[in-house]
């Protein structure tokens, strides 16, 4: 299964839309969002085109291939108007002999993960700066940066996981980073 893993969207109508085409342009199975899907936070500035309903929209027409998990700017409300899951803290994904625990990073990260298995996988957004960093007993800290407001200096961004193999791209679809799961 190929799976576009994408976190922070924030608002951003302008930024989903190229998200969206992104996903589509990748032929992947699913999409994962690592939260903070609507509001831009009370820290970030407005993102460009920041109109939650537009994303709301471009999200609720995807929904049936959209997971997500909670960002720390997800609420109850949010969850109203989306048609599909945001509430979960994380998910499990099985990659191979690994599991890659799959949350918004503000309760779960790398300071204090989740229970995890040496070689296991920590994967979180909101810090808005893409990571592939050892961590731990062998285990491994992934982040596929910021769709719509991507903090020092790095590129608007999400990961590609497939084959155990993950791919770090800018939302017009150049690599910046590779690295083969199998091999960490």
């Amino acid at each position: 299964m190929k799976l576009m893993i994408a976190s922070d969207i924030h608002g951003s109508a302008y930024y989903c839309r190229k998200m969206a085409e992104a996903f589509e342009k990748e032929q992947a199975d699913r999409l994962l969002l690592l939260g903070d899907l609507l509001y831009h936070g009370p820290r970030n500035d407005l993102p460009k085109d920041y109109d939650p309903r537009a994303v709301i929209a471009q999200l609720n027409a995807m929904k049936d291939r959209i997971f997500s998990v909670r960002g720390n700017c997800d609420t109850e409300v949010d969850q109203m108007v989306l048609e599909f899951p945001i509430m979960a803290e994380y998910c499990i994904l099985n990659e191979g002999s690994r599991l890659i625990y799959g949350t918004h990073g503000h309760h779960f990260n790398a300071d204090s993960p989740l229970p995890m298995q040496p070689g296991d996988i920590l994967l979180h957004g909101h810090t808005h700066i893409p990571a592939w960093e050892p961590f731990g007993d062998h285990n491994l800290y992934l982040n596929p940066g910021s769709v719509s407001i991507p903090k020092a200096g790095t590129a608007h961004s999400y990961m590609i996981l497939e084959d155990q193999r993950a791919k770090w791209k800018t939302l017009d679809g150049e690599v910046y980073h590779f690295l083969n799961l199998g091999k960490v």
